[in-house]
């Protein structure tokens, strides 16, 4: 989630590549709409998502699991009951965010990853090999800057999602990733 920009170009890479498909799907789609059939409302909602907002979707599918994934870790091997609790709270509250993000998607026939980024399983490789003070100082650092990315770029598309589901869904979350942000930078401030 560091690597929001990088993560968000490869994105829409491949959502690139999907686009021809689905440019040729909704052609067949119009030869068959001009045909008394309609298409599927999935294919119908899927079409009228820009290539941000896919991409967002996706990025955001991808860092929730991270922040549950990793959330999971600091509950299991946190030495501070404050970042033990913080892994705790990552995992309830990302949890639910997931949800809601992945039905959001299957309603706009987008299929989101299901496991965090490559980047993002390295980051955790190396944060299950640490243990004690040092796991919690870098976990948190990770949060503070995933935090921090989160927050920009879930600003960013409150102002720039073209679909008002999307808008609405970032609108709904940001709150909680800005307390989540909030939290993070104090737990790291103690830590030092």
């Amino acid at each position: 989630m560091r690597s929001f920009l990088v993560t968000v170009a490869a994105v829409t890479t491949l959502v690139l590549a999907g686009c021809s498909e689905t440019m040729n799907t909704n052609n067949s789609n119009s030869a068959m709409t001009n045909s008394n059939q309609t298409a599927s409302p999935a294919k119908q909602s899927s079409a009228t998502l820009t290539q941000g907002d896919r991409a967002f979707l996706n990025e955001a599918a991808a860092g929730g699991m991270a922040e549950v994934e990793m959330g999971r870790l600091a509950a299991q091997k946190g030495q501070n009951p404050d970042v033990k609790r913080f892994g705790e709270r990552m995992v309830t509250d990302h949890s639910k965010v997931n949800d809601e993000l992945k039905q959001l998607a299957a309603r706009k026939g987008v299929t989101v990853p299901g496991t965090p980024s490559a980047e993002q399983k390295e980051e955790m490789d190396k944060l299950a090999k640490l243990s004690g003070a040092a796991f919690d100082r870098q976990y948190m650092k990770l949060m503070v800057a995933d935090h921090d990315t989160d927050v920009k770029g879930f600003k960013e598309q409150a102002s720039n999602a073209s679909d008002s589901d999307v808008k609405s869904f970032v609108s709904k979350t940001l709150p909680t990733l800005e307390e989540h942000q909030k939290m993070a930078h104090e737990i790291a401030g103690k830590l030092k």
